[in-house]
């Protein structure tokens, strides 16, 4: 199998080949940390997963840990366009993606398709030989791919009471409404859905995480959004990050170099450059 060609977002793969960036990856973070989204255009094609064999159509995406998934067959008339994405823009782990087999979204429902024409118009930016044309363009994509990987991600785990799942999601929206309450704390959300935190504790255990760090990603998620935005370019990051609920700053610092691998002003800075701004002073 050939090496496969990488082409930064904004320059065309030669010949319609090769595979697309969506974002660079940020100071600090492993260029080899990254997911890859097989767009398929026209042709036959099929994908085998979990010993079933499901054929694609024209919009379907494929998602893995490598441009060509394993288990993909394809005949001399298929034609695909691939990207490639920094997880660190998706906020989830190639660990997970790997473990489920790879990931199958439908073009046609949902967000899949969203994505599927997000992708298109991305490539078509790309192919046009522009510099760095569509930068919010590349921003937005990577978003609507992160929630579908995590939508995705949850239908391939291990299924839970339906009740359990109400209200667990119930509680994740509570916790959404209210990320800029510094006092969001177990006992809090408990009180609110009328349960026991140790039952509040169990339904997130049995989510793979803990109330605390899934209260403290979805902050960490917000602040990042929000110092990459232009109109946020001049406010503090002290400011951003109480504005989501950290109420120390050396706290959230550490929190948000651990995450992401950089400092929040390194990031801010880096999504200015991103935005032709330059660094912030």
């Amino acid at each position: 199998m050939p090496e496969t060609e990488y082409h930064q977002f904004g320059q065309a793969a030669p010949g319609g080949g090769g595979c697309v960036d969506i974002l660079s990856p940020p100071p600090g973070a492993d260029p080899e940390d990254c997911l890859y989204v097989v767009l398929h255009l026209r042709g036959a094609a099929s994908v085998r997963r979990h010993g079933a064999s499901t054929a694609l159509a024209p919009g379907d995406l494929l998602i893995d840990t490598t441009p060509h998934p394993a288990g993909l067959l394809q005949d001399a008339q298929c034609r695909t366009l691939r990207f490639r994405v920094p997880c660190f823009y998706l906020g989830v782990r190639p660990g997970d993606v790997r473990r489920a087999g790879g990931l199958l979204a439908r073009g046609d429902e949902g967000v899949g398709s969203l994505a599927s024409q997000f992708l298109r118009t991305l490539a078509a930016q790309a192919r046009a030989h522009r510099a760095r044309p569509g930068n919010h363009l590349a921003r937005s994509v990577a978003d609507i791919v992160a929630v579908l990987v995590t939508e995705l991600l949850e239908r391939e785990g291990p299924e839970q009471p339906s009740g359990s799942a109400e209200l667990l999601a119930r509680i994740r929206a509570h916790i959404e409404e209210n990320l800029a309450d510094p006092d969001l704390a177990p006992e809090a959300i408990a009180r609110s859905q009328h349960i026991s935190v140790r039952y509040l504790h169990k339904l997130f255990q049995q989510d793979g995480t803990t109330v605390g760090q899934f209260v403290r990603q979805r902050r960490l998620d917000a602040c990042r959004r929000e110092l990459e935005r232009p109109s946020r370019r001049q406010t503090s990051v002290s400011a951003v990050a109480h504005r989501w609920g950290f109420v120390s700053h050396s706290h959230f610092s550490r929190a948000f170099r651990d995450t992401y691998g950089v400092s929040p002003r390194e990031w801010q800075a880096y999504a200015a450059q991103g935005d032709g701004r330059g660094p912030v002073s």
